[in-house]
């Protein structure tokens, strides 16, 4: 077969795939007419799953079994007003795809509901002697109608500020805008990094008035301030922000300075309203009002206090570095570092450094402290999972390394429920610990603990339930198993002393500087300090997974009307800025109200 008979022969089962997907899409369309519970659930197989994101339940809903799908699509329906439904061309076609393990037919497709526009996956397989029935359906509100994003066609004119002889131009107008003399922002968001800027950006696209109040003096130090050799540990093609995606000149993995430089021209580029040097302090509840009373602290010693009807906490998975209180200590005459605190090693060369931790950060500055002439030992409390950058980490990557664009390719990683995204991970591990093979042998060897995850989902689950336990190796393990970093467990200290660490054999191992690697407090912490114990308490966690399996108050309205938080690495936030933003506008116009 020549070029061109191959191509023919793509083409026509291409849209074979589109009419197989078009064929299942009518026939949901009329079975969620007809409100027949029956009808709904002969279109899946007996262990289907559904994942709703806002468009029919106004939350993130995983939903298990052909039954249970077909009953809450039909109770949910009169209310939804689902129709319209079609496979759109002009985005990633239907095609034939093997996901954990399965040959289906993967197909994008568009609706309208009462409430605005939204869009969703299919996955289709064969069904013995019938039409083939789903698998997988996932269903996402994108839009709500009458208060699109203005963004293409629906941009702003620009028209109040533009040629504007004798009034205020652009940067007059953003300098007013910005200083909120006048007004109350609906919307406050702590924290300017990828989490508080994506939920930022989305906000101003829908109308919303946003005002970000970042710690530092500048947008973007929250990287800037990081260790010294600092750069991503995942590609830049799953990383952009929102809107406006990374130079195509710019390296794999990004610097973090030049993310950090990024975020403060991308703040500015999207008109984010943003007060830097600026803390929040602490904040309450008006139930009468409903409203917030938040207290900020500027730069310049001055208070502001603010009224928004929300406020969005972007500080991030952890709050508050966490300082154990380890036996001796206090005693050491040397240097305490923890790892948020650490810049380089060029001032400890010829010394010696014990970096107690063992996940990402610890390996990269022990790679740091190394490079610079460090004797540099691991002190390593607790099993970690290892995994190298490339190739393994780079199989987390796999739907963004497939053709199609990135809104797309987002629709289809945030498409499966919770019970299919421990299977992909536990699929994935297996494949990550066979790359990893010799590696993960030779720590073995020489005494390190090392794990697949409780349930051998490996580290994105360690991510997810806890933030962290896990090391996105760039080098360091090569040079532990070689013995040029050295690994001491916990276990083998008796205590800290003056000069350096006691064993419990009673050998003295003298130090120079001690690196705290030790993590940070959850977000519960954050919230404790802010908002006070009463709403621990009555929102619960916030990061790891709650009983549906779903992230815990994470992207979605909490126990608290007008609290929500978002974090995780970029291509999360930008993901999940989209529907939390949404929310945050459906609750602004009246559609959705409070938990």
């Amino acid at each position: 077969m020549d070029e061109f008979e191959q191509a023919l022969d793509e083409a026509r089962q291409a849209e074979q795939h589109r009419r197989t997907a078009a064929v299942w899409i009518e026939a949901f369309e009329a079975a969620l007419r007809s409100g027949d519970a029956g009808r709904i659930g002969a279109l899946f197989h007996p262990d289907a799953h559904w994942r709703d994101v806002l468009a029919f339940t106004w939350h993130m809903t995983p939903v298990a079994g052909a039954e249970a799908i077909a009953q809450r699509l039909a109770a949910e329906q009169p209310r939804t007003a689902a129709q319209g439904f079609r496979v759109p061309r002009g985005r990633k076609p239907p095609r034939r795809v093997t996901r954990l393990g399965i040959d289906s037919i993967e197909a994008i497709f568009e609706f309208a509901t009462a409430a605005g526009r939204g869009a969703g996956i299919i996955r289709l397989s064969p069904a013995e002697g019938e039409a083939p029935r789903a698998w997988l359906l996932s269903t996402t509100l994108q839009a709500l109608t009458g208060h699109e994003e203005r963004i293409g066609a629906n941009r702003p004119t620009g028209a109040a500020y533009s040629r504007n002889f004798g009034g205020d131009n652009w940067a007059d107008m953003r300098r007013r805008v910005s200083a909120y003399e006048d007004r109350e922002p609906a919307v406050l968001v702590v924290g300017a990094a990828q989490a508080g800027l994506s939920i930022a950006a989305r906000l101003n696209q829908l109308g919303v008035d946003t005002l970000v109040v970042e710690k530092w003096p500048r947008i973007g130090d929250s990287w800037r301030r990081r260790y010294h050799s600092l750069a991503l540990h995942n590609s830049i093609h799953l990383n952009h922000l929102p809107y406006m995606e990374f130079p195509p000149t710019w390296p794999t993995y990004i610097p973090k300075d030049m993310l950090g430089n990024w975020f403060e021209f991308y703040a500015d580029a999207m008109e984010i309203n943003c007060w830097t040097d600026t803390e929040f302090v602490e904040g309450s509840w008006d139930a009468v009002a409903r409203r917030w009373t938040a207290r900020l602290k500027r730069g310049d010693g001055t208070e502001r206090t603010l009224r928004p009807r929300h406020i969005v906490f972007a500080n991030g998975v952890s709050s508050y570095p966490m300082i154990p209180d380890l036996p001796g200590l206090g005693d050491f005459a040397g240097q305490v570092i923890h790892s948020e605190g650490f810049d380089s090693g060029a001032g400890f060369a010829g010394k010696r450094a014990f970096i107690l931790g063992t996940g990402s950060s610890a390996n990269d500055i022990a790679l740091d402290l190394h490079s610079h002439g460090v004797d540099t030992t691991l002190i390593q409390r607790g099993s970690t999972t290892v995994i190298s950058i490339n190739p393994s980490a780079r199989l987390n990557e796999a739907i963004w390394d497939e053709p199609g664009a990135l809104e797309d390719n987002d629709l289809i990683v945030a498409s499966p429920p919770p019970p299919l995204v421990i299977k992909a991970y536990k699929a994935v591990t297996q494949r990550m610990v066979a790359l990893d093979r010799e590696m993960i042998d030779g720590l073995k060897r020489i005494g390190f603990k090392h794990d697949v995850g409780a349930d051998e989902t490996g580290h994105q689950m360690k991510y997810f339930r806890r933030g962290g336990g896990y090391n996105l190796d760039a080098g360091s393990s090569a040079l532990m198993i070689q013995g040029e970093i050295g690994l001491l467990q916990y276990d083998r200290i008796e205590c800290f002393t003056a000069d350096g660490l006691l064993l419990k054999d009673g050998a003295r191992l003298p130090a120079d500087l001690i690196v705290l690697a030790t993590g940070y407090y959850p977000q519960q912490e954050l919230v404790r300090r802010a908002l006070g114990e009463a709403m621990v308490e009555r929102i619960g966690p916030v990061w790891g997974i709650g009983a549906d399996g779903e992230l815990s108050n994470m992207y979605k309205r909490t126990p608290q009307q007008g609290l929500w938080f978002i974090a995780g690495e970029l291509a999360q936030c930008r993901i999940n800025s989209k529907y939390l933003a949404l929310q945050i506008k459906a609750m602004e116009l009246g559609l959705l109200g409070p938990l």
